[in-house]
């Protein structure tokens, strides 16, 4: 099976790290991997990984301390050390179940061991994190890495991304607590939130220690945004016993199933009709009757009217209640006001103030902040009405001898040819993607890339989602826009254009 960090290796990837608790045995680390794999092949839209740990102990410990009791973790490693072809026959029976296979080395010779086995993953562990003779190493493996984070600041944590970004390493980062196992007060997995922020486009995961009986952390985990999953795993005998991080197959089945209740729970963030809900919220509003008998007239007032639950199918609601709503037939005393019965009037200024909660909101999202010293140009060359095909808002943040504008494109707006005679531009984006044709050549930007566009040159842009360009320039100036439509060229700017300071509370 052969990965490719294209191929989302990363997305819901479960690790389960074997350590030594294969315990030196051939035949009982075989029997772990064989038994994990029986309960997680029926696990769905899910990627799992075996994970082995590599010493070269000839070398990794200090020859007088081979035998000593000076730090506890030696006599482990030395205890239940495996040869090399006892690890290709358990690295063999991870392929044979058709799970991929990750390992952790811990100095440079096994990174060759790893290379020559040729694992799909290489892991590097918390305590290895600032080891960079090793990860130099690691750097020039080509393997997808996993980093480890535990005991990192985040100047530490920087340190090591651009290490690995400056190499063009693929690599995940791991919010991991060294602590084994680890309390519920320790986890702080709000730090895997501020991993995404802080490293944007990098994959955040989450390892593990805590008690394999605890299946909170991977919810909150999963919450948070994590994508990767870490632990420790084996199998209890007569003969072997876990520590008390390690998972037995019961203990990832439902730490599984609990991160599967999560992603089910948090869903997707589209707000998308959804006819139950739509029938269930019915059933609760209050719809509009008639307070007397009313005759066709120009708008219903307050007075004509009263809302009362039930709401019918059809009818008008308190939701859909103006001050623009003409009765187009009589209605009697108390009977309800349906939809058929009325007409909304066709009022332009309801187009741009239901726009700009949008925008408002589209520069939340993109944490974009004004001050409170701005003016907004809507642009509707083919009038308000078209708004939302033909249309961009424009913010004018500065206008000296140098220029600085906001524009945000709400979704399929388009806006149309045009050049400048004076001014000189530079598009960069901030959020979203622009489509941008200069000069005829199509260009698609994405967050951070720019576009120059100089005097005299044709450009048009358009955005399928919503996104937000800041533009840098020249002067502006209100009589250097020409558009190839001569329709556009012939309206007057003021027709064309709406303006009002900050966000035109009281002027639209």
């Amino acid at each position: 099976m052969k990965f490719s960090f294209n191929e989302k290796l990363f997305d819901n990837l479960f690790v389960l790290d074997m350590a030594n608790n294969h315990q030196g045995s051939l035949d009982h680390g075989k029997r772990i991997i064989n038994e994990f794999a029986k309960r997680i092949k029926c696990k769905k839209d899910i990627n799992v990984a075996f994970k082995f740990q590599f010493r070269n102990l000839d070398t990794f410990i200090h020859k007088n301390h081979i035998k000593s009791s000076f730090n506890k973790h030696i006599h482990r490693f030395d205890s239940t050390r495996l040869d090399l072809q006892t690890y290709q026959q358990l690295f063999n029976t991870i392929k044979d179940n058709k799970l991929i296979t990750c390992c952790t080395p811990f100095d440079e010779q096994s990174v060759d061991h790893i290379l020559d086995m040729n694992f799909d993953i290489v892991k590097v562990a918390s305590c290895s994190s600032r080891d960079w003779p090793l990860l130099e190493k690691v750097a020039e493996s080509g393997k997808p890495v996993i980093l480890s984070t535990g005991g990192l600041t985040y100047n530490d944590i920087d340190d090591v991304v651009s290490f690995f970004e400056h190499r063009g390493v693929d690599f995940a980062i791991m919010h991991c607590i060294s602590i084994y196992p680890t309390p519920n007060e320790d986890c702080n997995l709000a730090n895997i939130r501020e991993l995404k922020l802080r490293y944007p486009g990098k994959i955040i995961g989450w390892s593990t220690h805590e008690d394999p009986n605890n299946y909170e952390p991977i919810q909150v985990a999963y919450s948070m945004g994590a994508k990767i999953f870490e632990r420790h795993v084996g199998i209890n005998t007569k003969e072997h016993k876990l520590n008390k991080y390690s998972s037995t197959p019961d203990n990832v089945d439902k730490w599984i199933d609990s991160f599967v209740r999560a992603k089910e729970l948090i869903g997707h963030s589209d707000r998308i009709e959804n006819f139950s809900e739509k029938e269930s919220i019915l059933d609760l509003k209050r719809g509009v009757y008639a307070k007397k008998d009313i005759s066709p007239k120009s708008y219903l007032k307050l007075d004509d009217v009263y809302f009362a639950m039930p709401a019918y199918k059809n009818q008008l609601t308190s939701s859909e209640w103006n001050d623009s709503i003409k009765l187009k037939q009589s209605v009697k005393k108390d009977k309800q006001i349906k939809l058929s019965d009325i007409s909304f009037k066709k009022e332009e200024k309801k187009i741009l103030k239901d726009a700009l909660h949008t925008i408002k909101a589209i520069l939340n999202k993109a944490n974009v902040i004004l001050n409170s010293n701005f003016e907004v140009e809507y642009s509707h060359h083919y009038g308000v009405k078209n708004f939302y095909k033909y249309g961009a808002t424009i913010i004018n943040c500065i206008n000296r001898e140098y220029c600085k504008k906001l524009i945000v494109m709400l979704p399929n707006q388009k806006h149309p040819a045009h050049f400048h005679k004076r001014k000189e531009e530079t598009f960069q984006v901030l959020y979203g993607t622009l489509t941008i044709f200069v000069d005829g050549k199509k260009h698609i930007l994405s967050p951070g890339q720019t576009c120059l566009i100089q005097p005299g040159v044709w450009h048009s842009f358009s955005s399928n989602e919503s996104c937000i360009v800041e533009e840098i320039s020249t002067t502006h100036y209100n009589n250097d826009s020409f558009y190839k439509d001569k329709k556009i060229n012939s309206v007057e700017r003021d027709e064309r254009k709406t303006f009002v300071q900050n966000w035109g509370r009281f002027q639209i």
